[in-house]
């Protein structure tokens, strides 16, 4: 099928971007699978924020396949990087793991415990079980298999022959003020590393210049594997080279040609494999958008490859809104697991889908969830009834369904909210979560909570790994004798006003109707009055009699919506403890 640029209704930013890709695609290769590309360094737990990199391209690449035509969204594990620190707070690692560091990243032994052969297999194969999860289609290729079976033989010879074109462009970026904390500082920044996102970015790396001159190229040491080496002659018509360790001491002379043990430099390698891929698209973050940066330098040293530098957008850094607590992994920023803990792939898909790339966002483990699943659930219902803005329709859809298909969805997507109230009421009793579940909707009961799931369990995730104890519901095991003797009248008649209206409201829409009108009754408006058409103090006397209700079931001045705690503690407990 010919690859023709095509417009669509919606004006969502995938689908400009699959437009200008379709475009160029047929320009520079027609008749050729459109290649989009993310690349991933599995040097630590990949999180969040490194995701922006593989949900972008796939978006767009998506949508180029819902359009009819082929399309490869490459993933490149830069697995072949060295191993440059000890990451804080990964289970089954200690500073023993430091004598590795140097070492390529498969060359490193995974954590203790892990069922992985290497460093990069346990930290790609969470990520490869998260991509499958959220129904992202991939190619991965192992910079390790290409760089130790030769794939890239050819391409290296192609830059240490051009070694002195590659350098004179390096040298227009750097600065005396580069080239002073590049003598300051053998590494680079280690906390800069860790914080940059996108393709190779812990190898911002451009070589070296010794007595023998400047090379794109950095051999593994024969003896201790590590990548602390200076080349020291290099003959281009034998593609004799010799290099030295500084680690160890231990020397060689090889031949290139058929030397499989090191690779390019980041700032040579990433434009190498734009112009050995045919890659048409891949975003960059936007620590390599500045000036010097790899992605600008890579534009200017891919027409050595015979390349052209892909389109695509410089995107923004994802945060993260609250983190109680870590849940699995580590060293202080989540992953893509830690997220599909607590939410649906389909919501976690749509924060990404429903902003430009170029747009920060956060991603929410606190409160905020709540209220992201309320505003999901909304969006829903308007799609449904046909009210949502074009935008936002492509957005869901990209959210719930791919090319190949719809994501497994829960079948009763019960509010989210809702939800984590009664795993934090339960306590994990499943049987006493379907009874007030249930009791939601009497008139359409659960039959059971595989109904619910899989947001159930995401509910009850996010309960258990990101409310702080404190914060937990523990309902009374006895009535607050004193609160109640305490009450005056006022009091007294709120509290019958609704026990009297329990039993024929006890379901979540009814008891959400009788909580809010008790006050109003007791203020001589009617139980169904909207808020128009009562004064403002009936809000404050909704408030203290909330904070009653709140003191006398569960301890405290707030908790869990009214309805749904009520439910939870159940009609006859209620009873009790309201003093009946």
């Amino acid at each position: 099928m010919p690859i023709v640029a095509q417009s669509t209704e919606t004006t969502d930013w995938v689908s400009r971007f699959a437009d200008d890709v379709i475009e160029e695609s047929e320009r520079r290769a027609p008749g050729k699978p459109v290649v989009v590309a993310s690349g991933l360094s599995p040097s630590g737990p990949i999180h969040l924020g490194n995701l922006r990199e593989v949900m972008t391209p796939h978006l767009v690449a998506d949508e180029i396949r819902r359009r009819g035509h082929q399309v490869r969204h490459l993933i490149s594990w830069d697995d072949y990087d060295r191993y440059r620190k000890v990451p804080a707070g990964v289970p089954g690692v200690d500073e023993s793991w430091a004598e590795h560091i140097g070492k390529p990243l498969t060359s490193v032994p995974a954590p203790k415990g892990s069922p992985h052969p290497n460093w990069a297999e346990h930290f790609r194969a969470a990520m490869v079980e998260s991509l499958a999860e959220m129904g992202v289609e991939f190619d991965g290729i192992s910079q390790t298999e290409q760089y130790t079976t030769g794939v890239y033989r050819e391409q290296i010879l192609h830059a240490m022959k051009h070694r002195r074109d590659i350098d004179a462009i390096l040298e227009q970026y750097r600065t005396k003020k580069a080239l002073a904390k590049k003598q300051q500082q053998k590494q680079v920044d280690e906390a800069e590393l860790e914080a940059a996102e996108g393709s190779g970015a812990a190898a911002e790396d451009d070589g070296s210049s010794g007595s023998a001159g400047y090379f794109p190229y950095k051999p593994y040491c024969g003896n201790c594997e590590k990548d602390l080496t200076t080349v020291t002659a290099y003959d281009d018509d034998s593609t004799e080279l010799t290099y030295a360790c500084t680690a160890c001491g231990f020397s060689e002379t090889v031949r290139l040609g058929e030397f499989n043990r090191g690779k390019l430099v980041w700032k040579v390698d990433w434009p190498m494999r734009w112009a050995y891929e045919g890659v048409i698209f891949e975003p960059s973050g936007v620590d390599h958008s500045s000036p010097g940066s790899s992605f600008q330098v890579g534009g200017r040293i891919v027409g050595i490859f015979g390349g052209k530098q892909p389109i695509g957008p410089m995107y923004a850094f994802v945060g993260i809104s609250g983190m109680a607590k870590m849940s699995s992994s580590k060293g202080g920023v989540p992953t893509p697991a830690d997220a599909l803990k607590i939410m649906e792939p389909q919501l976690l898909r749509w924060l990404y889908a429903r902003r430009r790339p170029n747009q920060s966002f956060k991603i929410a483990f606190d409160q905020e969830i709540q209220r992201l699943y309320d505003e999901w659930d909304r969006l829903d219902g308007k799609v449904a009834d046909g009210s949502a803005l074009p935008a936002d329709v492509a957005a869901h859809s990209r959210a719930v369904r791919t090319a190949s298909g719809e994501l497994p969805g829960t079948p009763t997507p019960l509010p989210y909210r809702t939800l984590a109230s009664v795993a934090d009421i339960t306590a994990g009793h499943a049987d006493q979560a379907l009874r007030i579940l249930s009791d939601l909707d009497p008139a359409n009961p659960l039959g059971s909570l595989d109904e619910a799931r899989p947001r159930y369990d995401k509910a009850e995730a996010w309960i258990n790994t990101q409310v702080p104890a404190e914060q937990r519901t523990i309902v009374r095991a006895e009535p607050d004798a004193e609160l109640l003797k305490s009450l005056d009248e006022r009091g007294q008649q709120s509290l019958r006003l609704l026990l009297d209206g329990l039993a024929g409201n006890w379901s979540l829409d009814g008891l959400t109707h009788l909580v809010y009108g008790v006050p109003k009754v007791q203020a001589g408006f009617p139980s169904d009055a909207t808020p128009k058409e009562l004064p403002a103090e009936i809000k404050t006397a909704q408030r203290s009699f909330f904070a009653l209700l709140y003191q006398l079931l569960v301890g405290r001045d707030t908790g869990p919506r009214l309805p749904t705690l009520l439910l939870a503690v159940g009609q006859e407990r209620v009873r009790g403890l309201l003093g009946e």
